[in-house]
């Protein structure tokens, strides 16, 4: 954006110099004023010259006096002149103090000045308070050096006001002080606290690449036009809570080396919050955003908790932990990482990230609690400390891009269960597992809760599993939902509510397949199955021979009718040793009787009664143990 042109300051009217104070470089030294015959600035002017001089002015009156050097009793002499009778304050015209100093304290308390006030280059060695003051015109104080404390209390300045290149070498009240013109704070620097609460700020406030050194405090102030902080740099907190920002909020390459805290703060029509960086927390607690704006922000962590969103809103972020507790989403919001570094628009050059150096670049979302979801989308964001618990209409949260989740632990253990297969989990099942693990070493790998997650039960898990396996599936990511399932029948499985059946079925579901997810554990059943069944037949299946057919009949006279009977007789169980059984013919009768038990085939082949009812509980579970196997390969590539 084209920076505005500065307000013109008018030139003090021509006065003769006195010459003292003339330095190389300002061979003229500072403003005299006429007297008699004789003309010096206010300070060399002889006693009964002073006198004189000062009893011709009156409240109201113009005074120029550049560059003369103030002791506490000679501006106490020239503010009671100029002290109004009605109110008992100093009252000014067109007052400038251009490269002035004022040794002791400058005590400008409720004074008025109806014209222009130039201040530009003062010295100010003790405290300068204009506490209560008014500037009807303009007020310019540009390159002015306060050495203590400046104390513009309550200041009222009514035009133009310039403080750009100032330096505060001490603390620096603008405490309810209102600036109903453009104001710039260009270049200064605040060596000590700046606070600025409770100010407003009816035009244009410029704060372009001006140096807190210290705290600096903008609570509760009122920015009417635009506010403009870019390159500004923030040694330590900055806060701006329940700041009101009309237009834009700027913050073009600024750097917060502490806090930012924008708590409660409100924006009505700012399109842009940064690009920014920031060393500590960027705080958007209970903020409000009235208009469509993009914030970016590369900053440890971001809270937006409670936040209101009551327009279209994309967070570009980077480095930064999310909170989104308690958010409030009217529009859609987009909540992405940034892979790479934010650009400033002047130079066209990215922001320098130093403050973050050595830290991840990404993103990681801490907490959903309390949101309508419906609103929300996640692009490349790390979700494995998330917690959910809490939110709403997690079905309808849309998860693009490259979005993280906890995962199980790895490893082997001594004692059952092993090992846990590799799977996406949520944060509420590592707290729970952590919680109830009855064993030390069965909570190894699961995250423990930090102290305020609320204890959830499996069916709460269960719940939030169940919906977010919906999001992914509308999301066609039909891998990462079958995790969430997988899950959802965990929860289920453990939960104690439901009914004993339904949890004996889901444990069996369980230990064959993996709630048909896992192709390798059914397949391993699968082939124990067949194993099993194989051995059966080798050893009581299959008949010690093939029975064949017999025909008998009764012999008869010749020419007579002859009924014969044809009939196969039982099949005989083998006996003997069992190292006469298992024989390579028997094995591979035995094998093809299992083969066409997995496709539900009849093998054909004469069985013991023994063999039978294995054939008969082969072809009903083998074949469900494949296609189990099969499913679950289908979950795995499934578009």
């Amino acid at each position: 954006m084209t920076q505005p042109p500065l307000q013109p300051f008018p030139e003090p009217p021509g006065r003769p110099h006195c010459g003292h104070g003339a330095t190389p470089a300002d061979p003229v030294g500072c403003r005299g004023v006429h007297v008699g015959e004789h003309t010096a600035c206010l300070a060399h002017l002889d006693e009964p010259d002073r006198v004189a001089y000062i009893a011709t002015l009156t409240p109201g009156a113009d005074i120029d006096h550049c560059g003369t050097p103030f002791t506490p009793e000679l501006l106490d002499q020239l503010l009671n002149a100029l002290r109004d009778p009605t109110t008992g304050c100093p009252h000014f015209g067109d007052a400038w103090f251009d490269e002035a100093s004022f040794s002791g304290d400058a005590q400008f308390d409720e004074a008025s000045f109806s014209g222009n006030a130039r201040f530009g280059g003062t010295s100010f060695s003790g405290n300068a308070r204009f506490d209560g003051a008014s500037f009807s015109g303009n007020a310019q104080f540009s390159e002015a050096s306060f050495s203590d404390g400046a104390w513009f209390v309550g200041t009222s300045f009514s035009s133009g006001t310039r403080f750009d290149g100032a330096s505060f070498s001490d603390n620096a009240r603008f405490l309810g002080a209102s600036f109903s013109g453009s104001v710039r704070f260009d270049r200064a620097s605040f060596s000590r606290d700046a606070q600025f609460d409770r100010a407003s700020f009816s035009s244009g406030a410029w704060f372009l690449e001006t140096s807190f050194s210290s705290d600096a405090r903008f609570d509760g102030v009122s920015f009417s036009g635009n506010a403009r902080f870019d390159r500004a740099s923030f040694s330590r907190d900055a806060q701006f809570d329940e700041a009101s920002f009309s237009s834009g909020a700027w913050f073009l390459g600024t750097s917060f080396f502490g806090n930012a805290r924008f708590g409660r703060a409100r924006f009505e029509r700012a399109p842009h919050l940064g690009p920014l960086v920031c060393n500590g927390w960027v705080v958007l607690d209970r903020a409000v955003f009235e208009a469509p704006v993009t914030l970016e922000i590369a900053a440890r962590q971001v809270s937006c908790a409670r936040t209101r969103w009551a327009s279209t809103a994309t967070l570009h972020l980077r480095y930064a932990e999310l909170n989104l507790r308690d958010a409030v989403l009217e529009y859609p919001v987009l909540v992405a990482a940034r892979p790479d570094l934010f650009s400033r628009p002047w130079p066209d050059s990215p922001l320098p990230e130093t403050l973050l150096s050595g830290q991840d670049p990404g993103v990681r979302l801490t907490s959903l609690g309390g949101v309508d979801s419906a609103h929300l989308a996640l692009h490349d964001v790390d979700l494995s400390g998330c917690r959910f618990a809490g939110a709403i209409h997690l079905d309808q949260l849309r998860v693009d891009g490259w979005c993280t989740f906890a995962t199980t632990p790895t490893g082997w253990n001594r004692r059952f269960p092993w090992r846990w297969s590799r799977r996406n989990t949520l944060a509420e099942e590592h707290h729970w597992r952590s919680r109830t693990a009855r064993r030390p070493a069965l909570a190894r790998g699961w995250t423990a809760p930090p102290q305020d997650a609320p204890k959830l039960k499996p069916a709460a898990v269960a719940a939030l599993y169940r919906q977010l396996r919906k999001s992914l599936e509308d999301g066609k990511n039909e891998p990462d939902a079958a995790d969430f399932y997988y899950g959802e029948c965990e929860m289920r499985r453990h939960d104690t509510g439901r009914p004993w059946g339904e949890r004996v079925l889901l444990t069996a579901y369980w230990a064959l397949s993996g709630y048909g997810l896992r192709a390798a554990r059914a397949l391993a059943w699968l082939g124990a199955a067949m194993a099993a069944t194989i051995a059966v037949m080798v050893l009581w299946g299959l008949p010690a021979e093939d029975p064949r057919p017999t025909t008998t009949g009764r012999q008869v006279a010749a020419g007579q009718q002859v009924t014969l009977t044809t009939d196969t007789p039982k099949p005989a169980n083998p006996t003997g040793p069992w190292s006469e059984r298992v024989t390579a013919e028997r094995g591979e009768k035995a094998l093809r009787v299992v083969i066409n038990s997995v496709v539900f085939r009849s093998s054909g082949q004469d069985l013991t009664t023994t063999g039978t009812y294995t054939e008969m509980a082969s072809r009903f579970a083998e074949p469900v143990l494949l296609g189990l196997a099969v499913l679950a390969v289908r979950s795995r590539v499934k578009r």
